[in-house]
């Protein structure tokens, strides 16, 4: 019960290891190793590589019995560093992709729970500071080449009235980016085509819906496709979707890839001295799984392992591009995924004994670890101290800008990055002894997870408390003994509900979840919230 105190009193717990710091950087000087500097003084570029769907379980060097290869991931792991504790701040496509970019909980806008689909009001709103744009303060060339699904507006209402001819408005050139190409959402969202910047470069004119999938249970978007969508509900039984007629699924990864390439190669020849960032969110391995035929037969999970390798494949040929341009000594590279695997990962646990979510509970929309713990990894040779290493500190995907803006010497203001906290001095900080993995840095502020559904959990230390939900009470875990989520404290431990309940309250009313003055989530109370009352709420 001690222990279990201890490690759930948060103020205990942030100066213990504050006066930790202080003291080993009194003892040891010598043990404290800074980064070497990079060949020139100029800023690192950033390559920020985005999974949709993958669990924790899809990397050959974080799961001991994957079914399939992945040598550019362990390259990644080996060259930088597998965070092991890492985590996307929400559980499906939209919200997380809003936090990675923001480093604020999406929870904090007018999305509450699930995800937008290709057509909307772009979620980021006006004025908001955002990774590309921070980035662009700082002199960098920005580019996104891949999944949006942040909302866009296109021309017209429907099908039925648009005009191609006319640009696409509330997308990624309005949010901090000099440059797009990609889809704008997920692939059974529709208004399919290879968008270059705000014009299609074959408009969705025809129509299709889901077709059977050969190598995997979900399904194709691929031709032959109907002129209307009366057409496709003949022939599908479905009402069909935009699709641009030159549009394929499983030619994503290869076009994303080559585009990415091609924009950094241009832009390379021509400003080598301007830093760039690159995002490049791929649609792999979410549905539709489409591997290409010549990665058929690969690997011991079917289509879907399949799938992962031809993944692995494209980030290997990022890494060697930026090999062959000698930019990879002073280039951070990024990689990590969305949320945790699709349901399907339940078939490949039975079918050929690998499990996508490793050892979690869990999986895509929940609230325990399967659903938002995933892959992690930062590659910088000029930046990194220690590569090879697995880091077990604590990582949130919204912490990214805080890290990039101190990387980069970007002050934040309050107004943004309200749920980013920097881990920056983490990779550049060596071990502090030999034999140990692990390095001295103050611990990250307590972590706000979130279900596709709305349900809450609070994450402080080791102690996790899932909050009430509908007709469901808390429940209390300690992944330290307990990663897998098995065994519910919350009974037997009430204080540390009560404590765990305060500070996530109290992170919810603030409007931030890291120091800096309170800010407004954008809302008023909603249901979800179900621990606090409407009063409570309005009265912070």
């Amino acid at each position: 019960m001690q222990m279990i105190a201890n490690k759930c009193s948060w103020e205990a717990y942030f100066t213990l290891y504050n006066h930790l710091f202080l003291l080993l950087c009194i003892i040891l000087p010598c043990r404290l190793v800074p980064a070497k500097e990079p060949k020139s003084s100029s800023l690192p570029n950033v390559v920020l590589i985005y999974t949709d769907d993958q669990g924790y379980g899809d990397a050959a060097n974080l799961n001991p019995d994957c079914k399939f290869a992945t040598p550019n991931l362990d390259r990644l792991a080996r060259e930088g560093l597998a965070f092991t504790d890492a985590h996307c701040s929400d559980t499906v496509c939209t919200p997380s992709r809003y936090g990675l970019l923001t480093g604020r909980y999406a929870w904090r806008t007018r999305l509450k729970k699930g995800v937008m689909g290709a057509e909307g009001k772009c979620l980021i709103e006006d004025g908001r500071l955002t990774l590309p744009g921070m980035l662009k303060q700082k002199g960098y060339a920005t580019a996104m080449v891949g999944k949006w699904h942040l909302g866009v507006d296109f021309p017209g209402e429907s099908h039925q009235d648009r005009d191609w001819t006319q640009p696409v408005r509330d997308m990624p050139l309005d949010k901090g980016f000099d440059y797009f190409f990609g889809v704008p959402a997920s692939l059974n969202y529709g208004v399919l085509a290879w968008f270059d910047g705000r014009y299609a470069k074959v408009p969705p004119t025809v129509f299709t819906a889901k077709k059977p999938n050969q190598r995997h249970p979900d399904y194709r978007i691929m031709p032959p496709y109907q002129q209307s969508a009366a057409a496709t509900e003949k022939v599908l039984g479905k009402r069909g979707m935009e699709v641009a007629p030159d549009f394929i699924d499983n030619q994503c990864l290869t076009r994303f890839t080559k585009q990415a390439i091609t924009w950094m190669q241009g832009h390379h020849k021509k400003t080598p001295e301007q830093p760039f960032f690159l995002y490049l969110p791929y649609t792999s391995p979410h549905y539709p799984v489409c591997p290409l035929p010549e990665f058929h037969g690969q690997g011991k999970a079917g289509g879907y392992g399949e799938f992962m390798i031809e993944t692995d494949h494209h980030v290997g040929e990022i890494l060697d591009y930026l090999d062959e341009a000698d930019l990879a000594e002073n280039t951070i590279v990024i990689y990590t995924s969305d949320n945790g695997p699709e349901k399907s990962w339940v078939q490949r646990s039975e079918q050929f004994k690998h499990n996508s979510n490793f050892i979690y509970r869990g999986g895509k929309r929940s609230i325990y670890e399967g659903g938002h713990r995933v892959p992690f990894y930062v590659r910088w040779p000029a930046g990194v101290v220690s590569a090879g290493r697995k880091a077990s500190r604590r990582v949130c995907q919204t912490d990214l800008l805080a890290t990039l803006a101190e990387i980069v010497d970007f002050e934040l203001p309050d107004s943004a990055a309200e749920d980013s906290q920097s881990f920056a001095g983490f990779l550049k900080t060596a071990p502090i002894a030999q034999q140990t993995s692990e390095v001295v840095d103050q611990p990250r502020f307590p972590m706000i997870h979130h279900a596709a559904n709305g349900r809450f959990a609070i994450r402080a230390g080791t102690l996790k408390l899932v909050m009430p939900h509908g007709k469901l009470q808390a429940e209390l875990y300690d992944l330290a003994d307990d990663p897998s989520e098995t065994k519910d404290l919350a009974a037997a431990h009430p204080e540390q509900v009560k404590q765990l309940t305060k500070k996530i309250t109290e992170i919810v009313v603030k409007g931030r979840s890291v120091p800096g003055k309170p800010q407004f989530n954008d809302t008023d109370w909603w249901p979800d919230l179900r621990w606090i009352t409407p009063v409570q709420y309005q009265n912070h």
